[in-house]
């Protein structure tokens, strides 16, 4: 079904110099990915912490004006909840154990990836809703911009940003389109029906859970007509929670979604759902099986293992190249068919 890169992973987090000399680099996952200037880039999440002092744990968190503070708690702290890699609870209170920004890198032949050394390449969190850092940014090109849906994370909640550019070196903040709780927000490249759509993940809390929605909008700012077209599916693989990918691919049999599941276990998958053209609201089918399972030691071992996320590609005819994280730690890429994985659909 897909194809891997012979080189993965193709970005490590030795790849890619930290932000700041008293950071170290802990993961490198999930880049967004478009063309410019006749090159691949990915816009790759990054993220760090402090290097780890024996018997303390340590993380950082950006104030509102932007700089940063680095907290810091004595392990044998009764208080102090490390269950989960990825989070530190301290006395009811949540924060994450890393701090990400955004990173620019650039290829000639999307296998060898470059930070430019002439070119702006980090966009860090800014302002109240992101004092927890930003996330996991898809990249939609339409209307001579390139658009750009993220994850804002503070103590407040979790909610989906929007910036947009032109040419790489300035930016137009939007602020929060979707509040939370809500991620992984997919914007298509054209108009349906006279309006912006867009896939997205409310989760819900006792009633509902981490399914996919689509919503639409006539400026890209204010949404509306919610509706809920995929859910999780008790007993499969993406029985936990789902998300959308990248931007839907325009096929003649409708929109073609790659989409993300985990189960009961935290073991991400990816799979696919074709959406009708005219009404994408409208699932018209569904991966039964899994597309693309983390069944490589590089996806099955890192960070937060057995993972597969992939939020950007790159289409050419029927070939689709995307770039996908690896165990929340590395970057790599793979090569799939749009007619194999239609002919796949159920």
């Amino acid at each position: 079904m897909a194809e891997r890169f012979t080189t993965n992973p193709i970005i490590n987090t030795r790849d890619i110099a930290p932000s700041r000399p008293d950071l170290v680099v802990e993961c490198i996952l999930n880049p967004g990915v478009f063309h410019f200037e006749n090159k691949i880039w990915l816009l790759l999440r990054v993220a760090e912490r402090p290097v780890q002092k024996e018997g303390v744990v340590s993380f950082p968190i950006l104030k509102e004006d932007g700089s940063m503070e680095i907290l810091a708690f004595e392990k044998n702290d009764p208080n102090l909840d490390l269950t989960d890699v990825r989070m530190v609870g301290y006395k009811g209170k949540t924060y994450l154990s890393t701090i990400s920004h955004l990173r620019l890198v650039c290829s000639d032949d999307g296998v060898h990836f470059y930070e430019p050394s002439d070119f702006p390449t980090k966009i860090f969190g800014n302002g109240p809703l992101e004092t927890f850092g930003i996330e996991d940014s898809r990249v939609s090109f339409f209307e001579g911009q390139y658009h750009l849906t993220y994850t804002q994370v503070s103590e407040s909640g979790v909610g989906v940003g929007l910036m947009r550019t032109r040419d790489w070196q300035t930016f137009s903040r939007e602020g929060m389109i979707l509040p939370p709780h809500n991620k992984d927000c997919a914007l298509f490249e054209e108009k349906i029906e006279g309006h912006y759509h867009c896939l997205h993940r409310p989760s819900g809390i006792d009633l509902g859970g981490n399914f996919i929605w689509i919503a639409q909008s006539p400026d890209l700012l204010h949404w509306g007509g919610h509706q809920c077209i995929l859910r999780t599916r008790e007993g499969w693989w993406d029985s936990a929670r789902i998300g959308a990918g990248a931007a839907p691919i325009k096929t003649s049999k409708g929109w073609l979604e790659i989409y993300h599941g985990a189960d009961q276990h935290h073991r991400y998958c990816l799979g696919a759902v074709l959406l009708d053209l005219k009404d994408p609201s409208k699932v018209l089918k569904r991966s039964h099986d899994p597309l693309f399972e983390p069944d490589a030691p590089y996806e099955q071992t890192g960070f937060f293992g057995n993972v597969v996320f992939t939020n950007g590609h790159l289409v050419n005819g029927d070939e689709i190249t995307m770039y996908y994280g690896a165990s929340d730690e590395v970057v790599c890429g793979a090569k799939l068919s749009i007619d194999t994985i239609l002919s796949k659909l159920g």
